[in-house]
Formats: structure tokens, sequence, C-alpha cells
């Protein structure tokens, strides 16, 4: 895969991607603020059972923290369809093993409903990122307008390819 080049020089790719970790765990935290928030709502006040008060909430979480991350942690211009299909299909793995589990875990075992959801919520962190730093959206980071705004858009191949051509003819010339 050629590398992609910078409109204009900026981080190193290790505080860059630093910064991009702790984004995502701001944009993950207030999804996570989200979930509990929506989980003890239908927890306490309609005192369900785990499995539909968690569904309810991890949705509401998920749609949040999508949006969240697509604009500022990845800052992805990328089909938004696309990418909340991609983003569907890891929930229509993870979504059901966490649901059947955490309701096992919590209906069964008596294990304390946020016990459940805090360990559900540490694994969805972690493998929410992997999945859409280095399969959603790993070919379209940094390519919005707020990364252009930020002097860090990367550029598309056939941009690349017009540059390195303008140049190679300047330098011809």
């Amino acid at each position: 895969m050629a590398e992609e080049i910078k409109v204009k020089k900026g981080k190193s790719t290790k505080v860059k991607e630093t910064l991009r970790v702790i984004k995502y765990a701001l944009c993950a935290g207030s999804a996570g603020l989200i979930e509990t928030l929506s989980f003890t709502l239908l927890n306490e006040t309609m005192n369900w059972p785990y499995w539909p008060s968690y569904l309810i909430a991890l949705v509401l979480s998920v749609l949040w923290n999508f949006t969240l991350n697509r604009k500022f942690t990845y800052r992805s211009a990328n089909n938004v369809p696309k990418a909340m299909f991609q983003t569907f299909c890891f929930y229509l793995v993870f979504t059901p093993l966490t649901t059947i589990g955490g309701n096992f875990f919590a209906e069964n075992l008596g294990v304390n409903n946020y016990v459940v959801l805090i360990g559900t919520m540490a694994l969805n962190f972690i493998t929410e990122y992997l999945y859409q730093r280095f399969y959603v959206f790993r070919a379209t980071i940094d390519t919005n307008d707020v990364a252009e705004r930020a002097g860090e858009k990367q550029l598309s191949e056939a941009e690349r390819k017009a540059l390195e051509a303008e140049a190679q003819k300047e330098a011809n010339a």
C-alpha cells in the first residue's frame, strides 16, 4: 500500500496515533456515560431484566460513538452508509454475544448487573477501537474537513499521483 502524503507537515505518526487513542477514549467515555445512564434508567425505574435494558442502552451509545469518532477521532470523509454498515456487521457479532452472555451472568449466576455492564463496556471499548481503526476507517483517516482545517488532511491516491506528476513536470522544466 502506498504511503499517504500529507498536505502540510504535521505531528509525527506516533504522536498522532497517541492523540487518536485519547480522542477515542474521550468519545467512548461519553458513549459509556450514555450507555450507563440509559441502562440505569431502564433497569432501575422500569425494573426491566438485564437484556432489554442493555440492548437499548448499547444501541444508543453505538450511534453516539460512531458519529463522534467518525468526525473527530478518525476524521473520515468516507462513505457514511458503508462505514455504518461495516460497524453494524461488528455489532451483529458483538451484540448477541454480550447480550446473551451478559444476561447469563446477571440472571443465572447472580453477578451484579453493573459489574456485567462494566465488563461488556470494557470489551466493547477495546474491540471496537481496533475494528474501526484497522478496518472501517483505515484507508480514510484524516480525510474530512476537520483534518483539512488542521492542515493534516491526507491525500487520496489520485491526488498524490497528480501532485507527484506536477512536481516531476516542474523538475523537468
